[in-house]
């Protein structure tokens, strides 16, 4: 979760309940184990969670931040304040990025009393994570990561961390479902749901099991009120791990590179490749100089395996390229005008300084709400209160939509609140249609809409 800002929205995920390496060995400083608690009687609930309480809360850590610039009127106004989790005895405290993320310095508070100052703060922000160091003559108690694949969904779990500044706070939940991904809060994403409940500053937590060890770290919540609603977002400790051993080795996270940009294999995109299924991703762009490019991959060929593997979205190519050493040489299946080919891609270190190929700027589109069948007009103040939604919601009110227009096969309905057009959020109707002119004729245009069931979501509305 990141901040507690709560922005515009009935149904959105609110980023920010802000504001073997880790324990293979026991170390000195470190609390003693969580005696195992014994099953309950069929019916029954667990009498008490204290005995892994008192293993736990040494180990979590409030962050205050130091030197947060000044915020823009409308936001969130507090200093900064999160939470976070020991993972070694010697100071190592993993947290979310958006706690620090803009951070020269933290004061880290152990549960005991004792604060430092640091600012050795290194960030991840394609996982949403944050390794801080701190300094401690002593051995400082700490948490061990578990195996998150090993949780079953209605394992019991419990949350800890200083929601809206109660430091030591703790809820108990289960874990609601696994593996949570492509909800476009970051990059890389690997979440457990949870019902324990949290709220801002829950941010960076850890959620534990019922031995005292780390499962995931709180970092997002799916709400239509800005507080909690019974659905939670932790990073899973398994991604955690390897992201906060980089971060401890080198400082930065490295990951294996492809090089190309891909898109889903709809239907029609399907059938305009000449593909004989939608199994596969359809590639947009290839990174000059990229292990893709090298092994003559381009733009309009759709991957449909990685040795061997079935790539079925964008997620699945990201997840099977970023696992392989650098060095590796794959076999990625490839159809092309009416043909399965098979590439050979050597896999290479992330690199930055790449960029895209550099066709001719996509065309924009020059559309209209007329055009593509929508009328809307500005929601008011006096509509919001009417409505009793978020004080201070912007954006532009469906009044009309046309049947059999590309609005409506989009999914626009009457009463649905366009938020944004791309990145360009919309007002007015003159707002509206501005941002669809400049929109991408290929690509579309992707609608923030926030629907009238309270629910927000994404409607890609195709302009030609």
């Amino acid at each position: 979760m990141r901040t507690g800002r709560a922005p515009l929205a009935l149904g959105c995920l609110v980023l920010g309940l802000f504001g073997g390496l880790f324990a293979a060995q026991q170390l000195v400083g470190q609390p003693p184990p969580v005696p195992k608690l014994d099953p309950p009687l069929p019916g029954r609930e667990w009498q008490s969670f204290a005995p892994v309480v008192k293993r736990v809360l040494p180990g979590v850590v409030c962050i205050e931040g130091k030197g947060r610039p000044k915020r823009a009127v409308g936001e969130d106004t507090d200093p900064g304040f999160g939470s976070g989790v020991l993972i070694n005895a010697s100071g190592s405290v993993l947290t979310n990025n958006h706690v620090v993320s803009d951070l020269e310095s933290v004061d880290v508070t152990l549960h005991d009393g004792r604060k430092f100052t640091t600012s050795d703060i290194r960030r991840d922000p394609k996982t949403d994570l944050a390794l801080v160091k701190i300094e401690s003559k002593a051995p400082l108690p700490f948490l061990e990561l578990a195996d998150s694949d090993e949780m079953e969904v209605g394992d019991r779990v419990l949350a800890v961390g200083a929601p809206f500044g109660l430091t030591g706070s703790v809820t108990s939940g289960i874990v609601s479902a696994k593996s949570r991904n492509n909800l476009k809060l970051n990059q890389f994403e690997d979440f457990l749901q949870t019902d324990a409940a949290m709220n801002p500053g829950n941010s960076g937590g850890p959620l534990v099991n019922l031995d005292g060890k780390v499962i995931g770290l709180t970092s997002a919540i799916k709400t239509r009120t800005g507080g909690f609603q019974g659905v939670g977002l932790a990073v899973s400790s398994n991604l955690a791990k390897k992201i906060a051993a980089d971060l401890l080795k080198t400082g930065v996270v490295k990951r294996s590179f492809f090089g190309v940009t891909v898109r889903d294999l709809d239907a029609e995109t399907a059938k305009r490749a000449g593909a004989p299924s939608t199994n596969g991703v359809a590639v947009t762009s290839v990174l000059d100089e990229s292990p893709a490019a090298k092994a003559g991959v381009v733009a309009g060929d759709v991957i449909t395996k990685i040795n061997g593997a079935p790539v079925k979205d964008p997620r699945d190519l990201q997840r099977i390229t970023t696992a392989l050493p650098a060095g590796q040489v794959v076999d990625v299946l490839l159809w092309r005008e009416g043909k399965f080919y098979i590439g050979k891609v050597t896999i290479e270190e992330e690199r930055a300084a790449l960029k895209p190929e550099a066709p001719a700027a996509p065309a924009v589109s020059g559309a209209t709400a007329e055009t593509v069948g929508v009328t809307v007009t500005e929601l008011t103040a006096e509509a919001v209160k009417r409505n009793g939604w978020p004080q201070g919601l912007k954006g532009a009110i469906v009044t009309d939509v046309k049947r059999n227009s590309l609005a409506e096969m989009a999914g626009l309905g009457r009463g649905a609140i366009v938020l944004k057009v791309d990145k360009t959020p919309v007002t007015t109707a003159a707002t509206f249609d501005a941002a669809l002119r400049a929109a991408s004729i290929e690509k579309g245009a992707l609608l923030h809409v926030l629907k009238q069931n309270g629910d927000v979501d994404f409607l890609v509305l195709k302009l030609k």
